[in-house]
């Protein structure tokens, strides 16, 4: 008699790696804002022609009394919806819900605490409204109370992984049935240079003003703006989608003696292998990691090594790595995201676009050549897409995407002399 019994977490895992059909979890819609992109076809234009998109300017304040972040999320949000053909009044009533990876809002310290000169007088911003306006709560909380939705709404604040912290949760509450549909966004705007001091002394930024991802000479980042949103759904009942999130995984450090902002390979390497084990695809299968990347001189080290001890093994051709923040900068809780966008470009193109500010590879980091980080266009091999995240606290996220290929017959032409009618609307 055979009692061996299959471990019940194992299972659990299994089972959402490996859904029914049409119960995956996919992306159908996505509506995001760049430095010098403006949406996902201006981003693909900037990364494929190798432009650096890091600006002096962040993102124009106009709202008054309300946080720009949440502003420009509503704008988004809407975008997304509408691009994953589903219309914002419909969601009245449903369990949608809400994740928003976020950090700080800037505006905090003008609402909250500042004091202004009206005529002679100084007065203080205390009218109430702040407290609605710059939360991060309440920025979620105005989004549900907006479209009408019941399901859980909260932001997500791990440091610089926050964002895929939010997919995860995301990910995880439509599979087991607390969401139908979710909004999924990470935003970041540098609105305040006290900040940006903040992160100066810690001595994580570079004095050059650029992102040298996996580069030898990297010395620190750039910090990027960014707001993105994603909608994510099962695929039976979507109108059209980009990709099928296959798994979402995540772990945290606990204490290293090093520090709590050192990363540690140990760790990660450790998500890497349970995240493998658990979803049923083999590492070979991946050809291109959308890695964490941010140019510093310990975290590009630490994250490849991480890589290095799980992906490599019994592989034929090297390894591909890259990093968005090249081209835009360390987004910070925006940054999983942004990682996401170019996922999608890169699936939808069948190209994986080139870093740039990258002259050699890091001597600690690439000494085999097992990895190599991408310098020019290559196409991609395979239909996934892994993605890496670490926040500077020790908080790590791992997804993977599987690509949406779209067969087109004729090349999407018409076989006979019909007429067609096209029709053109406005949206205003």
């Amino acid at each position: 008699m055979n009692v061996f019994k299959e471990p019940e977490k194992s299972y659990k895992f299994f089972k959402y790696a490996d859904p029914e059909p049409g119960k995956e979890v996919v992306i159908s819609g996505t509506a995001s804002r760049f430095p010098k992109s403006n949406n996902l076809y201006e981003l693909k234009d900037n990364i494929f022609n190798r432009k650096d998109c890091i600006t002096d300017n962040g993102i124009n304040t106009e709202a008054h009394t309300m946080d720009p972040m949440g502003r420009i999320l509503f704008e988004h949000i809407y975008e997304a919806i509408v691009d994953a053909g589903i219309h914002p009044t419909d969601f009245c009533e449903m369990r949608t819900g809400v994740f928003l990876g976020s950090c700080f809002s800037d505006t905090e310290k003008t609402w909250f605490y500042d004091e202004f000169q009206e005529g002679k007088s100084i007065k203080r911003s205390v009218n109430g409204f702040s407290i609605i306006s710059c939360s991060k709560a309440f920025i979620n909380k105005r989004i549900s109370h907006w479209l009408g939705v019941t399901g859980p709404t909260y932001n997500i604040d791990t440091a610089c992984s926050s964002s895929l912290f939010a997919m995860e949760h995301a990910y995880r509450s439509i599979h087991n049935g607390q969401c139908v549909y979710v909004i999924i966004a990470g935003s970041n705007l540098c609105l305040h240079l006290f900040v940006t001091l903040q992160f100066k002394r810690l001595g994580v930024l570079s004095e050059d003003g650029r992102c040298k991802c996996f580069d030898d000479d990297a010395v620190g980042y750039v910090r990027g703006e960014a707001v993105v949103v994603a909608f994510l759904q099962k695929r039976k009942n979507a109108q059209r989608f980009y990709e099928t999130v296959i798994q979402a995984k995540t772990n945290w450090d606990g204490y290293k003696e090093p520090g709590i902002t050192f990363p540690s390979s140990q760790i990660q390497s450790t998500l890497f292998k349970e995240f493998y084990d658990e979803c049923g695809v083999t590492t070979a299968c991946i050809n291109y990691i959308e890695a964490h990347g941010t140019g510093t001189k310990v975290g590009d080290p630490e994250e490849i090594n991480a890589i290095d001890q799980i992906f490599t093994k019994n592989r034929t051709k090297p390894l591909k790595v890259g990093s968005i923040k090249s081209n835009m900068g360390h987004t910070e809780p925006a940054s999983g995201m942004c990682s996401i966008a170019k996922a999608i470009t890169s699936m939808e193109s069948g190209l994986i676009p080139p870093n740039i500010n990258l002259n050699q590879q890091h001597k600690k980091a690439f000494t085999e050549e097992r990895i190599m980080a991408v310098t020019e266009t290559f196409s991609l091999d395979g239909e996934y897409i892994a993605i890496n995240s670490f926040g500077f606290g020790g908080a790590n996220a791992h997804i993977i995407l599987k690509s949406n290929p779209k067969t087109k017959v004729n090349k999407g032409l018409p076989d006979d002399d019909l007429p067609r009618l096209v029709t053109v609307s406005g949206r205003t």
